[in-house]
């Protein structure tokens, strides 16, 4: 088992310039990371052990779309936010037309101000964001 330190955040991505970029903001301001994952199976593998604070999913991984581990995550009250390439549209899973929905690229000063919003707890002590 694992034992963060830190606040942990899962981070489900599998282009691996996206995740590094992704886990170098997040560890920048002290957030410790789950992942990268490149694929659902191993994220609801790591997941079937651990709940994070917070996660941060590509909506297309190597094996298929997010929803699986997305409701998993939102059933233990995690907040989840979706990375995609693709815009949300009419087309979005019902189960994720609630989850606030990121473009990439996804600018790092954006990002804090959401973990702020959507994880307070995870948030504190961080530094403020940018505008």
């Amino acid at each position: 088992m694992v034992i963060f330190s830190k606040p942990c955040c899962l981070v489900a991505e599998d282009q691996a310039l996206i995740a590094l970029a992704l886990e170098a903001a997040l560890e920048e301001v002290g957030i410790g990371i789950a992942g990268p994952f490149p694929s659902c199976a191993e994220a609801l593998t790591w997941v079937e052990r651990h709940t994070p604070e917070l996660a941060f999913l590509d909506f297309k991984l190597r094996d298929g779309p997010c929803t699986k581990l997305a409701k998993t995550l939102l059933g233990r009250g995690v907040p989840v936010i979706i990375t995609s390439g693709c815009p949300q549209g009419p087309g979005t899973w019902p189960e994720l037309c609630d989850v606030i929905w990121l473009e990439k690229p996804v600018d790092p000063a954006r990002l804090l101000a959401l973990i702020e919003r959507v994880a307070p707890a995870l948030a504190h002590g961080l530094p403020s964001p940018v505008s």
